[in-house]
């Protein structure tokens, strides 16, 4: 029996379970030990004493989910094949051959599905299977005087959250109906029965207990109506209205796929079979080969060596990190050269002998201070940036995909010189002049002149005054950039409130054109240089404020030059505003980059970037707004304003589209847009593989993606379709800049309505991509995962669905959603398997929870796999 092969972190349980042929008549410790786990039966195994056969079984066992692939015979024959149509989960494909082979197959078959439905759980890891202790806990806490526990405290006790009180309920009826207590009220003796029975592993037990939950009458029989009302609460409990809103129509497609006959009611088998009917997503082998790439290929390297540990550890730092590291080492060194120049100029000067070493480190600061306030302009220049991106080379050498992150570094950079600049003069500098004896002095008399009388000397001074100032003005602006105040989740009392959130964050941070003016006025009025030439500040700051003021500039015009039209409005579920505008003449852009929006009803001044969701050979323009803060909050306003007129003092889009027509009355805000700008989603081109991630409205730019590759897939088939017509198949011209063959996009999102964003493309990509190169995922993760019992039966809804009509009940496309979150490790696993020796772009938007992650993981699987992941993230 081959034993379970483990990934990097121990996560994985995928087992290859082989029965070693024997020639003795009785099974070793290790075949008996791999029979029981497949749960073969006595007389299995004395079938295999008898007549000495080996079989092999090949399976995935994921936590309770197992999944069996291949059964084989004796000399390596399939007994069972990893087709479409799998064995038969009831073993029906075994009508003739009643050999020892075909029995181990049936009866593996059947168990397998039996392991596999032991996810059927009351409880689930995340919200209440901690354990007997700590429900036992919970019971203390929530029990009253009289040492019962009632029926409304029954949920907490068991730790689910509120949205599951109902089925708690409904469980706590059925398994108090099964016991024969009343009053609505347990003590600890019958807690206890009941925490054992809802955490029994037999399936069995757990099928009969999920039947008298459906059956609330008890009679043995499931109807209609009963089967309407577990949806309604398993659509609650799993946050999915729609689905509770339909309700009727999903049980009436239960009772006509498992009532035939129309008897009006169903039984406990057909129950089971109904949770028997959810297809394998497991594609033809994949099994087996996750097994061997597991034992071949992510076997982690030890290393005893401490110095050989540092050194591989060192390697895969700079393989993963090298573009940024010769930029940060760069822009360090010249830092500290330029600090080291003038700490030695100064020491050779006169006013060392007057005021030491701390007019050295004053004057290096300030020196550092100069490149770093005009370096910092640079990372901002977006037009620049995108040009250099789109039309250069250096995109291979500079990161360019980092830039607010540099952006950023170089603000810490300017927050600790301003520190050392200021902290030397004004507690030592300027201390040491008021103090010097009058032979010293005399050699600072032509740069201060006459001895100051007091400190006030210095702080009044053009020097002091512009200086204390920026310093202000600077904190202000680092303050509320920081992450706390500019998402918004620090809450101030009012007034101060509106101190949070983007708005004061953009506002703040215009305070620079101050800060900037003050620097150039502080540089020209210096104590200790005289000569205009040996004034230096103005020649840092001169260029970077030449191309940003351009930048500025470019904006203004190009967005009052090219106007746009809006088209159609649309408020989705979700609080997501969808804005569809004519295209600009020459607005020529790529998908995956973004553009600036500005609505002048809302604010003149402020510009926020969106993804441009819309492909490039559309005839429009699309961006998909998700509601969160001040600016947006005011846009959908101004919009539902425009729309539909506010009726009983109502105000908002109180219809979900509003389409502008020729001859319409709608008369919609004007609305501004720059760019487009670069952004890393916009190079998926040049990978063969990409795998696109988006979380909530993060999908953005990853829809603009996949509409572009099945544009791009249609063209090349078509020109290969001419091109096999006209008998030079061999000729057919290929798109040297579109390298993308495969592309797994994965959307996750909380809420239901969520899907109706983007529903048509997910649609149109299912219909259209005839070879299937790009593989959806979508994942609800306000439905408890797959085995979970709240969401069983909307699995078989799913199912049976998807089966008949070709549509998911959860996301109402023709993509087949998943519950819960993914996991994240298993996705790279079956990409890097699929893709040996291959690099696979990753591209990641979203909040930043994630990112560490799909990072720590596209570098665990690089260096440990034949198959490299280039991780990307999208930064505004």
């Amino acid at each position: 029996m081959g034993g379970a092969s483990a990934d990097l972190h121990q996560l994985e349980s995928d087992i290859e379970l082989t029965h070693a042929e024997r020639t003795d008549t009785k099974l070793g410790a290790s075949e008996s030990k791999a029979a029981n786990d497949v749960g073969l039966d006595s007389g299995i195994k004395s079938q295999a004493e008898a007549e000495g056969h080996f079989v092999e079984v090949t399976m995935d066992i994921h936590g309770d989910s197992v999944a069996l692939h291949s059964v084989k015979a004796f000399g390596g024959v399939d007994v069972v094949e990893e087709e479409g149509e799998k064995l038969g989960l009831t073993g029906k494909r075994f009508e003739k051959k009643k050999s020892f082979s075909a029995s181990v197959v049936q009866s593996a078959a059947i168990r397998m599905k039996q392991l596999k439905l032991t996810g059927l759980k009351f409880i689930s890891t995340t919200d209440g299977g901690e354990g007997w202790i700590k429900a036992e806990g919970r019971f203390k806490k929530f029990v009253g005087a009289d040492g019962y526990l009632p029926r409304a405290r029954f949920a907490e006790c068991l730790g689910l959250n509120k949205e599951s009180e109902a089925y708690a309920e409904k469980l706590f009826d059925t398994l108090a109906r099964q016991r024969g207590i009343q009053g609505g009220s347990i003590n600890h003796i019958q807690f206890k029965e009941f925490w054992d029975n809802i955490s029994d592993q037999s399936f069995d037990a757990r099928l009969k207990t999920f039947f008298d939950m459906v059956d609330k009458d008890a009679d043995g029989r499931i109807t209609e109506e009963e089967i309407k009302e577990i949806i309604c609460l398993s659509a609650t409990a799993n946050k999915l209205s729609i689905i509770q809103k339909q309700a009727e129509e999903y049980a009436a497609l239960i009772m006509e796929e498992l009532d035939p006959d129309d008897s009006k009611y169903i039984m406990i088998d057909d129950l089971e079979t109904l949770l028997l009917h959810g297809p394998e997503e497991t594609t033809r082998g994949e099994s087996k080969n996750l097994s061997r790439m597991l034992s071949q290929k992510l076997k982690p390297t030890y290393v005893d060596n401490t110095i050989m540990k540092w050194y591989r550890d060192g390697r895969y730092f700079f393989l993963d990190n090298w573009r940024r590291s010769w930029v940060l080492v760069l822009w360090i060194g010249v830092m500290l050269g330029l600090f080291a120049y003038k700490f030695v100029q100064y020491r050779r000067k006169a006013a060392y002998e007057v005021m030491g070493h701390c007019v050295c480190m004053a004057k290096g600061a300030a020196e550092t201070l100069k490149l770093n306030m005009a370096l910092i302009l640079l990372p901002v220049c977006r037009n620049t940036i995108t040009w250099l991106r789109n039309k250069t080379k250096l995109g291979a050498v500079v990161p360019f995909d980092d830039n607010i992150n540099f952006h950023m570094v170089i603000a810490v950079a300017i927050a600790f010189g301003v520190g050392v600049h200021a902290i030397y003069h004004l507690s030592c500098d300027f201390p040491r002049l008021l103090h010097a004896s009058d032979e010293k002095y005399k050699l600072m008399e032509p740069f201060f002149g006459e001895r100051p009388s007091d400190y006030w000397y210095f702080v009044k001074s053009w020097e002091g005054v512009t200086g204390i100032i920026m310093i202000v003005l600077m904190a202000i602006a680092f303050t509320l950039a920081n992450p706390a105040f500019r998402r918004g989740r620090t809450k101030l009392p009012k007034p101060f409130d509106k101190l949070t959130g983007f708005n004061a964050f953009w506002y703040s941070h215009h305070l620079f054109v101050f800060v900037y003016a003050l620097l150039v006025v502080h540089g020209i009025k210096l104590y200790l240089t005289t000569e205009w030439y040996k004034k230096t500040t103005w020649m840092y700051l001169a260029v970077p404020i030449t191309i940003y003021a351009l930048e500025r500039l470019t904006r203004a015009l190009r967005s009052s030059i090219k106007s746009v039209k809006i088209l159609k409005v649309t408020l989705y579920p979700g609080n997501v505003l969808s804005l569809q505008m004519s295209k600009p003449q020459g607005f020529t852009y790529k998908s995956g980059q973004y553009m600036f929006v500005n609505c002048a009803a809302v604010s003149p001044f402020e510009w926020h970037p969106f993804s441009i969701t819309s492909a490039p050979d559309d005839d429009y323009l699309s961006v998909h707004i998700k509601i969160v803060g001040d600016w947006t909050r005011s846009l959908k306003t101004k919009f539902s304003q425009a729309c539909q007129q506010p009726l009983n003092g109502q105000s908002g889009l109180l219809r979900a589209e509003c389409l502008k027509e020729d001859n319409s009355s709608v008369s919609f805000p004007k609305v501004l847009v720059d760019g487009p700008y670069g952004a890393p989603a916009q190079d998926y081109r040049e990978y063969e593989v990409v795998l696109l991630v988006g979380l909530g409205i993060g999908a953005t730019p990853m829809i603009s993606i996949v509409k572009d590759m099945v544009k791009m897939l249609k063209e090349i088939e078509e020109e290969e379709e001419r091109g096999m017509e006209e008998g030079a198949a061999g000729a057919v011209k290929s798109d040297d800049e579109f390298k993308t063959r495969r592309a797994y996009f994965y959307w996750v999102t909380r809420e239901q309505g969520s899907f109706d964003w983007f529903k048509g493309v997910m649609n149109e990509v299912a219909e259209e991509d005839r070879k299937k190169v790009i593989e959806l995922h979508s994942y609800c993760t306000s439905v408890y995962e797959e085995g979970d019992a709240r969401s069983a039966l909307i699995a078989m809804l799913q199912s049976i669905n998807h089966a008949k009509n070709g549509l998911d009940i959860v996301s109402g496309t023709r993509v087949m959603s998943h519950f819960a979150k993914p996991d994240w490790r298993n996705v790279f696993k079956r990409i890097a398997l699929n893709h040996p020796h291959g690099r696979v772009g990753v591209f990641y938007c979203g909040p930043s929870n994630l990112t560490r992650e799909l990072r720590q993981l596209s570098l665990d699987f690089s260096h440990n796999t034949s198959t490299k992941f280039d991780f990307h993230k999208e930064n505004f």
